[in-house]
Protein backbone atom coordinates (compact mmCIF):
# COMPACT_ATOMS: atom_id res chain seq x y z
CA UNK A 1 0.00 0.00 0.00
CA UNK A 2 1.33 3.53 -0.97
CA UNK A 3 2.07 5.91 1.77
CA UNK A 4 1.29 9.63 1.96
CA UNK A 5 3.35 11.92 3.00
CA UNK A 6 1.56 16.09 3.34
CA UNK A 7 4.27 18.35 3.56
CA UNK A 8 3.87 21.84 5.07
CA UNK A 9 6.39 24.66 4.36
CA UNK A 10 6.31 26.96 7.63
CA UNK A 11 7.72 30.01 9.34
CA UNK A 12 6.16 31.86 12.08
CA UNK A 13 2.68 30.31 11.80
CA UNK A 14 1.54 29.87 15.34
CA UNK A 15 -2.03 31.67 14.31
CA UNK A 16 -2.63 28.75 11.05
CA UNK A 17 -0.86 25.89 11.92
CA UNK A 18 -3.12 23.91 14.27
CA UNK A 19 -5.80 23.58 11.74
CA UNK A 20 -3.72 23.37 8.39
CA UNK A 21 -2.07 20.31 10.24
CA UNK A 22 -5.33 18.95 12.12
CA UNK A 23 -6.68 18.70 8.40
CA UNK A 24 -3.53 16.63 7.10
CA UNK A 25 -3.85 14.14 10.16
CA UNK A 26 -5.77 11.50 7.67
CA UNK A 27 -1.79 11.09 5.97
CA UNK A 28 0.41 8.24 6.85
CA UNK A 29 2.70 11.20 7.69
CA UNK A 30 2.39 14.97 8.30
CA UNK A 31 5.78 16.72 7.46
CA UNK A 32 6.71 20.49 8.49
CA UNK A 33 9.62 21.94 6.92
CA UNK A 34 9.85 24.92 9.37
CA UNK A 35 12.12 27.90 8.70
CA UNK A 36 13.89 28.62 12.41
CA UNK A 37 9.90 29.57 13.46
CA UNK A 38 10.29 32.47 16.48
CA UNK A 39 6.57 31.73 18.00
CA UNK A 40 5.24 28.47 18.47
CA UNK A 41 4.68 26.87 15.65
CA UNK A 42 7.11 24.01 16.02
CA UNK A 43 5.51 23.30 19.30
CA UNK A 44 1.51 23.35 18.07
CA UNK A 45 2.73 21.06 14.99
CA UNK A 46 5.02 17.97 17.21
CA UNK A 47 1.76 18.35 20.16
CA UNK A 48 -0.46 17.52 17.08
CA UNK A 49 1.63 14.56 15.65
CA UNK A 50 3.59 15.84 12.63
CA UNK A 51 7.27 15.74 12.14
CA UNK A 52 8.61 18.94 12.32
CA UNK A 53 12.35 19.80 10.39
CA UNK A 54 14.21 22.67 11.05
CA UNK A 55 15.55 23.78 7.57
CA UNK A 56 16.69 27.45 6.10
CA UNK A 57 14.33 28.48 3.58
CA UNK A 58 16.74 31.23 2.30
CA UNK A 59 14.48 33.13 0.18
CA UNK A 60 14.43 30.21 -2.36
CA UNK A 61 10.97 27.99 -2.18
CA UNK A 62 11.69 25.65 -4.88
CA UNK A 63 14.75 24.14 -2.77
CA UNK A 64 12.70 24.27 0.42
CA UNK A 65 9.78 21.83 -1.16
CA UNK A 66 12.61 19.63 -2.48
CA UNK A 67 14.61 19.34 0.65
CA UNK A 68 10.91 18.45 2.23
CA UNK A 69 10.33 15.91 -0.48
CA UNK A 70 13.88 14.17 0.23
CA UNK A 71 13.25 13.78 3.83
CA UNK A 72 9.73 12.69 3.28
CA UNK A 73 8.90 8.79 4.00
CA UNK A 74 5.94 8.75 1.94
CA UNK A 75 5.42 7.46 -1.70
CA UNK A 76 3.40 10.38 -2.31
CA UNK A 77 3.94 14.11 -1.95
CA UNK A 78 0.94 16.41 -1.07
CA UNK A 79 1.99 20.04 -0.58
CA UNK A 80 -0.03 21.95 1.59
CA UNK A 81 0.60 25.69 2.60
CA UNK A 82 -0.08 26.84 6.39
CA UNK A 83 -3.39 28.43 5.09
CA UNK A 84 -4.71 26.09 3.89
CA UNK A 85 -7.09 23.24 4.73
CA UNK A 86 -8.27 19.95 3.09
CA UNK A 87 -11.82 19.33 2.82
CA UNK A 88 -13.71 15.97 3.43
CA UNK A 89 -14.27 15.61 -0.24
CA UNK A 90 -10.78 16.28 -1.36
CA UNK A 91 -9.62 14.21 1.41
CA UNK A 92 -11.88 11.16 -0.35
CA UNK A 93 -10.20 12.38 -3.55
CA UNK A 94 -6.49 12.55 -2.47
CA UNK A 95 -7.19 8.82 -1.25
CA UNK A 96 -8.45 7.18 -4.16
CA UNK A 97 -6.02 8.66 -6.20
CA UNK A 98 -2.84 7.35 -3.60
CA UNK A 99 -4.58 3.78 -3.28
CA UNK A 100 -4.93 3.56 -7.29
CA UNK A 101 -1.45 3.06 -7.39
CA UNK A 102 -1.32 5.14 -11.03
CA UNK A 103 1.31 7.21 -10.95
CA UNK A 104 -0.22 10.55 -11.90
CA UNK A 105 0.51 14.21 -10.88
CA UNK A 106 -2.57 15.50 -10.02
CA UNK A 107 -4.00 19.68 -10.23
CA UNK A 108 -6.15 20.96 -7.65
CA UNK A 109 -8.61 23.84 -7.13
CA UNK A 110 -8.32 26.34 -4.27
CA UNK A 111 -11.07 28.60 -2.94
CA UNK A 112 -9.42 31.62 -1.78
CA UNK A 113 -10.57 33.96 0.98
CA UNK A 114 -9.44 37.39 0.73
CA UNK A 115 -9.86 39.47 4.29
CA UNK A 116 -12.88 37.21 5.38
CA UNK A 117 -14.72 37.09 1.83
CA UNK A 118 -14.68 34.42 -0.70
CA UNK A 119 -13.63 34.92 -3.81
CA UNK A 120 -15.07 33.24 -6.18
CA UNK A 121 -13.78 35.06 -9.66
CA UNK A 122 -11.20 37.77 -10.03
CA UNK A 123 -8.77 34.88 -11.42
CA UNK A 124 -8.87 33.21 -8.29
CA UNK A 125 -11.31 30.28 -9.07
CA UNK A 126 -10.66 27.53 -9.43
CA UNK A 127 -7.03 28.27 -8.80
CA UNK A 128 -5.27 25.08 -10.24
CA UNK A 129 -1.70 23.82 -9.26
CA UNK A 130 -0.27 20.67 -9.14
CA UNK A 131 0.25 19.32 -5.25
CA UNK A 132 -0.13 15.34 -5.29
CA UNK A 133 3.13 13.94 -6.60
CA UNK A 134 5.12 10.67 -6.94
CA UNK A 135 7.94 11.13 -4.74
CA UNK A 136 10.24 8.75 -6.80
CA UNK A 137 11.68 11.30 -9.65
CA UNK A 138 9.96 14.40 -8.43
CA UNK A 139 11.62 17.55 -7.71
CA UNK A 140 10.99 21.82 -7.01
CA UNK A 141 12.77 24.67 -8.53
CA UNK A 142 12.45 28.54 -8.90
CA UNK A 143 12.54 31.22 -5.69
CA UNK A 144 8.89 32.49 -6.16
CA UNK A 145 6.09 30.87 -8.18
CA UNK A 146 8.28 27.91 -8.32
CA UNK A 147 7.53 24.45 -10.40
CA UNK A 148 7.20 21.09 -9.40
CA UNK A 149 9.35 18.76 -12.00
CA UNK A 150 7.68 15.20 -12.07
CA UNK A 151 8.13 12.13 -15.11
CA UNK A 152 3.96 10.97 -15.02
CA UNK A 153 1.06 12.05 -16.80
CA UNK A 154 -1.50 14.70 -15.33
CA UNK A 155 -5.14 15.07 -14.29
CA UNK A 156 -7.35 17.24 -12.87
CA UNK A 157 -9.50 16.59 -9.32
CA UNK A 158 -12.83 18.38 -10.21
CA UNK A 159 -13.41 21.44 -8.58
CA UNK A 160 -15.73 20.56 -6.12
CA UNK A 161 -12.16 18.81 -4.73
CA UNK A 162 -10.92 22.30 -4.11
CA UNK A 163 -8.66 22.83 -0.90
CA UNK A 164 -9.71 26.28 1.08
CA UNK A 165 -7.25 29.16 1.28
CA UNK A 166 -7.25 31.70 3.96
CA UNK A 167 -5.02 34.18 2.30
CA UNK A 168 -4.67 38.23 3.18
CA UNK A 169 -6.18 38.61 6.36
CA UNK A 170 -5.59 42.26 5.83
CA UNK A 171 -4.63 44.60 3.30
CA UNK A 172 -1.44 45.64 4.93
CA UNK A 173 -0.23 41.84 4.87
CA UNK A 174 -1.37 41.88 0.98
CA UNK A 175 0.94 44.58 0.30
CA UNK A 176 3.94 43.10 2.65
CA UNK A 177 3.63 40.21 0.57
CA UNK A 178 3.26 42.15 -2.62
CA UNK A 179 6.20 44.11 -1.70
CA UNK A 180 8.74 40.78 -1.51
CA UNK A 181 6.72 38.77 -4.12
CA UNK A 182 7.34 41.83 -6.93
CA UNK A 183 11.28 42.52 -5.79
CA UNK A 184 11.77 38.02 -6.35
CA UNK A 185 9.51 38.45 -9.25
CA UNK A 186 11.47 41.18 -10.70
CA UNK A 187 14.66 39.30 -9.61
CA UNK A 188 13.67 35.93 -11.41
CA UNK A 189 12.99 37.44 -14.91
CA UNK A 190 16.46 39.40 -14.60
CA UNK A 191 18.17 36.23 -14.13
CA UNK A 192 16.35 35.02 -17.12
CA UNK A 193 17.19 37.29 -19.34
CA UNK A 194 14.65 39.66 -19.49
CA UNK A 195 14.49 43.85 -19.06
CA UNK A 196 12.12 46.22 -18.86
CA UNK A 197 11.50 49.69 -20.61
CA UNK A 198 8.81 52.33 -19.70
CA UNK A 199 6.36 51.34 -22.12
CA UNK A 200 6.13 47.71 -20.91
CA UNK A 201 5.44 48.55 -17.28
CA UNK A 202 2.71 51.07 -18.71
CA UNK A 203 1.23 47.99 -21.12
CA UNK A 204 1.81 45.18 -18.52
CA UNK A 205 -0.13 47.24 -15.72
CA UNK A 206 -3.25 48.27 -18.18
CA UNK A 207 -3.25 45.11 -19.69
CA UNK A 208 -3.54 43.33 -15.89
CA UNK A 209 -5.89 45.78 -14.52
CA UNK A 210 -8.37 44.85 -17.71
CA UNK A 211 -7.31 41.45 -17.96
CA UNK A 212 -8.33 40.84 -13.79
CA UNK A 213 -11.54 43.27 -14.42
CA UNK A 214 -13.41 42.28 -17.54
CA UNK A 215 -11.78 39.39 -18.72
CA UNK A 216 -11.60 37.44 -15.42
CA UNK A 217 -14.80 38.97 -14.18
CA UNK A 218 -13.49 40.62 -10.80
CA UNK A 219 -16.76 43.05 -10.89
CA UNK A 220 -18.91 40.02 -9.59
CA UNK A 221 -16.90 39.99 -6.52
CA UNK A 222 -17.84 43.16 -5.64
CA UNK A 223 -15.77 45.50 -3.33
CA UNK A 224 -13.30 42.69 -2.91
CA UNK A 225 -12.77 42.11 -6.88
CA UNK A 226 -12.50 46.11 -7.00
CA UNK A 227 -9.51 45.85 -4.07
CA UNK A 228 -8.01 42.48 -5.67
CA UNK A 229 -7.82 44.52 -9.63
CA UNK A 230 -6.35 47.51 -7.52
CA UNK A 231 -3.86 45.15 -6.07
CA UNK A 232 -3.32 43.37 -8.85
CA UNK A 233 -2.24 46.72 -10.69
CA UNK A 234 0.17 47.72 -7.94
CA UNK A 235 1.70 44.72 -8.15
CA UNK A 236 2.41 44.37 -11.98
CA UNK A 237 3.77 48.43 -11.74
CA UNK A 238 5.94 47.05 -9.02
CA UNK A 239 7.62 43.95 -10.82
CA UNK A 240 7.95 45.75 -13.89
CA UNK A 241 9.55 49.05 -11.90
CA UNK A 242 11.63 46.67 -10.56
CA UNK A 243 13.32 44.62 -13.09
CA UNK A 244 12.99 48.39 -15.26
CA UNK A 245 15.75 49.35 -12.59
CA UNK A 246 17.60 46.48 -12.48
CA UNK A 247 17.80 46.50 -15.95
CA UNK A 248 19.47 49.86 -15.44
CA UNK A 249 22.05 48.60 -13.03
CA UNK A 250 20.20 49.49 -9.99
CA UNK A 251 19.34 47.85 -7.45
CA UNK A 252 20.23 44.28 -5.85
CA UNK A 253 20.44 41.32 -8.73
CA UNK A 254 20.71 38.44 -6.10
Amino acid sequence: MSKLTILILAKNEEKNIEDCVKSALFADEVLVIDDFSTDNTVKIAEELGAKVIQHSLDGNWGQQKTFGINEAQGDWIFFLDADERITEVLQSEIIKAVSSGEKIAYYIARLNHFCGNVVKYSGWFPDYGIRLIPKEGSYVTGYVHEQVHYNCPEKYFPKSAYMLHYTYVSWEQYLRKLNNYTTLGAKKQYDAGKRAGILDIVFHTLFGVIKIFFIQRAFMDGMTGLFLTVGHGISVFMKYTKLYYLSKGIGEKS
